[in-house]
């Protein structure tokens, strides 16, 4: 019986450090787990962060592309006004010309239609030094884009 006693008591002992064993491996695997886990949250934030740093500037770079967009449609509408105001008032000249040539009008009145082709004739100068600088917007906006 002594024999058995002390088998079955080794046994137990035996069990009892097998489980102390197995709890001691539970709990570093568990404070592994927690190490791993709080690295893994690290990198997430990390991640987070640079993303939103890399979205902002995204967002920034956006902006200035539409105000350079916004900067080209205006001076492409600017200049295409200055050709048609040159345009029309070419227009208009020729027409004054045609009832200069055509038409049996008084001194006064010729003199009259000479000077508005003369002025119109400043204008329309104006306007192509006009047209020059808006050419030249245009092609230093074109070449910020």
């Amino acid at each position: 019986m002594d024999k058995i006693f002390k088998t079955l008591v080794f046994f137990l002992l035996l069990i009892s450090q097998s489980f102390f064993a197995q709890q001691i491996s539970n709990t570093d695997q568990q404070l592994e787990d927690q190490k791993i886990e709080i690295e893994m949250q690290k990198n997430l934030k990390e991640n987070h962060k640079w993303l939103d740093e890399r979205i902002d500037q995204l967002q920034k770079e956006q902006k200035i592309l539409e105000t350079k967009k916004k900067n080209l449609s205006k001076s492409e509408s600017n200049l295409k006004s200055t050709k048609e105001k040159i345009n029309k008032l070419e227009i208009e000249n020729q027409k004054i010309e045609n009832k200069i040539t055509t038409s049996s009008i008084s001194g006064e009145e010729l003199q009259k239609k000479r000077i508005k082709t003369k002025e119109n004739e400043l204008n329309i100068q104006k306007l192509k030094l006009t047209q020059i600088t808006q050419e030249k917007e245009l092609e230093k906006v074109m070449s910020n884009i």
